[in-house]
């Protein structure tokens, strides 16, 4: 059984407690929750809904830790974070999500959060493919055999990868700005220069100074991108740095750091990988019934839902999130995700 941690106190007692309930999870905002998630509209930056207590399982090659919610006869709903992010974006939709019947479940990513590699020989590998691996790993060890996945920026990826490869465990999907499957070959490719620019940290990350500036001053910098990936989104200090504490993960910077040279294909990822990163450079379609997301404020770079459509082989439907809505959807506008989760199995 997986153990579970007290967030209040684990950095200092690194204690395990036993049992846990909605009220743990901080659930008791439901009320609030439903209250303030809006479909449209810049979310008030201060919340209630949260969660108090991690569960920690042996996955693959990590100790994940997660966030679950629900009854367990529940059909289950996996919510992935991106990069600068964690699993409070998602403190607002899961009480939605509980009040409407499912099990949720939200694992910080590899190098995120209470997350750790179970060896210290095994790579600080941020490729696209193993992230996807970890999630099925999760699953295996939580023996759910299949789940709705709702989830944005490298959240969305890993979705996207685990619909394409392994539909067989995806019911059906939710993905902020649609269909990210990328590889090292098509991102070989020069984009105009203003699509350059957005992407200019990762040509930061690309260079020694760069990793040892986002290893010195990642609190910051990580700021910075959800003030430029959500311009109208008013989060207050307190809201960022619930969130920013995931980001002293001893393996953050690692990860992060390999993820976007691998992209650039200035790194490689491991061996065992290249069958599944070969597949995945074909772009393949994905058949599961799909709604894809965008909010009209969105800062980072995204593709339009045009050039992404016609991935979507299966019941698919696009929604554009109106009233200055950024990068971090799921937080950003709660209710408009967890309606779209909802819906996305009755397409």
């Amino acid at each position: 059984m997986p153990d579970q941690i007290n967030i209040r106190r684990r950095r200092l007692l690194g204690t395990t407690v036993a049992g846990l309930s909605l009220m743990e999870l901080g659930l008791s905002g439901l009320a609030q929750a439903q209250s303030n998630g809006a479909t449209t509209g810049s979310q008030p930056a201060a919340r209630v809904a949260s969660f108090d207590t991690i569960r920690q399982i042996d996955a693959g090659t990590l100790n994940v830790g997660y966030a679950e919610a629900g009854p367990q006869n529940g059909p289950v709903v996996i919510l992935l974070h991106g990069w600068p992010y964690d699993i409070y974006s998602f403190a607002e939709v899961t009480p939605l999500l509980v009040s409407a019947g499912y099990r949720v479940i939200v694992p910080y990513l590899r190098g995120y959060g209470s997350t750790r590699f179970l060896s210290a020989d095994t790579p600080r590998n941020g490729q696209q493919a193993v992230v996807a691996v970890d999630i099925i790993a999760l699953m295996d060890a939580l023996k759910i055999d299949q789940a709705i996945f709702g989830a944005f920026d490298w959240g969305a990826r890993t979705a996207n990868i685990i619909a394409a490869l392994w539909p067989q465990r995806c019911k059906a999907m939710v993905s902020v700005s649609g269909y990210l499957i990328g590889s090292q070959q098509a991102n070989k490719a020069p984009l105009p220069p203003k699509a350059e620019l957005a992407w200019w940290y990762q040509f930061y990350f690309a260079t020694e100074r760069g990793e040892a500036g986002y290893a010195a001053n990642r609190h910051d910098f990580n700021k910075l991108i959800w003030r430029l990936a959500s311009p109208k989104w008013n989060f207050d200090d307190a809201t960022y740095e619930r969130s920013a504490q995931t980001f002293d993960n001893p393996d953050h910077v690692a990860v992060v750091i390999h993820n976007y040279r691998w992209r650039l294909g200035l790194v490689k990822g491991e061996p065992q990988y290249d069958g599944l990163e070969a597949r995945l450079a074909t772009a393949p379609a994905i058949s599961v019934p799909t709604i894809t997301m965008e909010g009209d404020a969105n800062g980072a770079p995204h593709p339009e839902p045009a050039a992404y459509a016609k991935k979507f082989t299966g019941k698919y439907q696009h929604r554009n999130i109106d009233g200055g809505i950024g990068h971090n959807l799921p937080q950003e506008a709660p209710k408009a995700f967890a309606d779209a989760i909802v819906d996305v199995v009755r397409l």
